[in-house]
């Protein structure tokens, strides 16, 4: 499910379903869902346990969030209708919305991407503007309320522990304190307790796919002239695992990532980064670090060893009152870009899901919903990881056949704008995979 078959947002459909919904953590994730929760609950609270800043600026809770972050179509999309003017906003705070149809050169299968024939707009900023800029907007509804250093400590049952009732937190002051909800959205990400806190109370815990690309990746920032508004990706390949992409962000700054999977991994001092980008197959990266000061006091450095699925669409039993959102269900190899796409889909299928019908049996119909979300981001990333002999794990079905069958048009898309165009609108996550066999685009890979 993309963005072009996911049910799409209308705030005319929601009723108040409950009284009170309590989200933890407040990233993405947990802010989108918070969004939509907010026209169906009472109040809602975020529980957050960092402290947010009233800013743009890097959580401790959030280290990935000093690389490049790709906004798809189906998140840029989504937080438009999730929040009316959120374009204007972004760009007000000196973000960009650059034409990802020929503004960013796109090298895959040993050259660049011909440009496309049709604007795709795209926006490009630091994952700390895209999330301080949600928290804003989300903070200005009634009934919400955005509470950070406050430690998640574990969930109010019933007796039987077969309805989650809400949350124990740590609070501002260290004080143990109860929080009582109708409904607790798990936001927490790969580190979420949700799976071993199943275990312990009579619930068989989600079966979990890994697949294993030891994969990490390193970020600097360097200057960006006014008006420059350049975008590069250099994707790997089963020939050369070392990736980049480079993006205009705000304040006169392009953020330059250079990744690397299964060992290859790039340095965080300066000569060893420089050296890794003019490694690269294509000059473009070390070039722009030579022509432009950087401006970072140091290179961050992130590991990513696996992509991992909780497949909570399998249980039989789950606990009412209960829901686990964004990398708690499914979190993948960063270098596609999908996780915060990913996050906006599932809150239009929250707002779907209680729309239609209520809180009644909510967790199995979202988590079901989800997994047709899940499926396709995890194909396209777990797919394009599996062209590496060294990637280990549960492999889709069809895989290698997709795999080739991309890497021509990859290569037809060289000299078509036209396939360049229907390969990104697939990768943006606004259009299914099966996109790309219509009979058109077949003939053009084909012929």
């Amino acid at each position: 499910m993309t963005l072009a078959t996911v049910p799409q947002y209308d705030g005319d459909r929601s009723t108040v379903v409950g009284d009170r919904a309590v989200v933890v953590g407040a990233g993405m994730a947990g802010l989108l869902a918070a969004r939509v929760l907010a026209d169906a609950f009472e109040t809602v609270t975020v529980i957050e346990r960092d402290s947010l800043p009233d800013g743009p600026r890097v959580r401790d809770g959030v280290p990935q969030a000093r690389h490049v972050h790709v906004m798809l179509e189906a998140g840029r999309a989504t937080l438009e209708d999730l929040f009316p003017g959120y374009r204007a906003d972004l760009l007000s705070a000196g973000g960009l919305e650059i034409d990802g149809a020929r503004d960013v050169s796109f090298y895959a299968e040993g050259g660049f991407l011909a440009d496309g024939p049709e604007s795709l707009p795209h926006y490009a900023a630091t994952r700390p503007l895209y999330e301080w800029l949600v928290r804003r907007r989300l903070a200005e509804f009634d009934g919400v309320a955005l509470r950070d250093d406050c430690q998640f400590a574990g969930y109010l049952t019933d007796e039987r522990a077969r309805n989650v009732t809400g949350i124990v937190v740590r609070n501002e002051r260290r004080a143990t304190e109860e929080l009582d909800a109708t409904l607790v959205v798990d936001a927490t990400g790969r580190p979420s307790r949700t799976p071993a806190w199943l275990d312990a109370h009579g619930y068989a815990p989600p079966v979990t796919d890994e697949v294993h690309i030891d994969l990490a990746y390193s970020t600097t920032f360097v200057e960006r002239p006014p008006g420059d508004e350049r975008a590069l990706i250099v994707t790997p390949a089963a020939s050369q695992p070392r990736a980049a992409g480079v993006l205009p962000v705000e304040d006169g700054r392009w953020v330059v990532t250079l990744g690397g999977m299964h060992g290859e991994h790039p340095p965080t001092d300066a000569e060893g980064f420089a050296a890794f980008a003019a490694s690269l197959p294509v000059p473009d990266v070390a070039t722009l670090l030579d022509d432009h000061a950087w401006v970072s006091e140091d290179i961050a450095h992130y590991p990513f060893p696996a992509n991992r699925r909780y497949r909570y669409e399998a249980l039989d039993r789950f606990p009412e009152g209960l829901l686990v959102v964004g990398d708690g269900v499914a979190s993948f190899n960063p270098l596609y870009g999908q996780g915060m796409s990913v996050a906006a889909l599932e809150a239009l299928l929250l707002h779907d899901a209680l729309a239609a019908d209520g809180i009644e049996t909510l967790a199995p119909r979202f988590f079901e919903r989800g997994e047709e979300v899940v499926d396709v981001a995890w194909g396209m990333a777990v797919g394009a990881d599996f062209q590496f002999p060294e990637t280990t794990g549960p492999r889709p079905r069809g895989t290698g056949l997709l795999n080739r069958y991309v890497a021509r048009l990859n290569r037809k898309a060289q000299t078509d704008g036209v396939l360049r165009n229907a390969f990104v609108r697939v990768m943006m996550m606004e259009r299914p995979p099966s996109s790309l066999f219509r009979p058109g685009i077949m003939w053009r890979v084909l012929v």
